[in-house]
């Protein structure tokens, strides 16, 4: 008991701080970790690249697996499976959030049966405009003549896919067929 109320009138005497504690508070206060300080100045953009912004080329690979999953009928759980992933992971791939490794990538392109050049097909110049190399400088841009949008992107061309595949009768998908292609050459003419 004696040595305890030495202890605490030491403390004290010293402003109560132990010897530890004075140290720390020489050293100044303690550097917190994360984001930097908020300040009065106006946030920049973030340039697409970094975290928190999906880069374009990602979103751009992340819906060409989505078309092509969804042209072929895979869910994304059943697809997730297939390469040893959630389906949570597969839908933040398809949405460009998570970056696609280039192991995965061609994990993928064997589960889903197409080359690997097929996931940045049909890129649009906005997209590759927008690429933080060329926005850097790094890089000068493709020139490409004008393309439209891929009609194979549109789900209204998939659901028409899958239904005529469905289709069991091979006489009656080719009458369609020809249908289809006479209905499209008579408004073209």
């Amino acid at each position: 008991m004696a040595k305890d109320k030495a202890k605490q009138s030491e403390n004290e005497m010293s402003g109560g701080k132990s010897p530890a504690a004075k140290a720390a508070s020489k050293k100044g206060p303690a550097k917190k970790r994360g984001r930097p300080p908020m300040t009065g100045k106006a946030l920049t953009p973030i340039p697409a690249g970094r975290p928190g912004i999906p880069n374009p080329v990602d979103i751009h690979v992340g819906a060409r697996v989505r078309l092509r999953r969804t042209l072929l009928g895979i869910s994304q759980e059943k697809l997730g499976e297939a390469i040893g992933l959630t389906f949570q992971q597969v839908q933040k791939y398809e949405r460009g959030m998570n970056r696609i490794g280039a192991s995965r990538l061609w994990d993928l392109s064997r589960v889903l049966d197409v080359p690997i050049q097929f996931f940045y097909d049909d890129m649009t110049d906005d997209v590759v405009d927008q690429s933080p190399m060329l926005r850097a400088g790094l890089s000068e841009p493709p020139t490409e003549p004008y393309r439209e949008a891929d009609p194979m992107a549109k789900r209204e061309t998939l659901e028409l896919i899958r239904a005529y595949y469905r289709v069991k009768d091979p006489l009656v998908r080719k009458r369609i067929f020809e249908l289809c292609k006479s209905m499209a050459h008579t408004d073209e003419g």
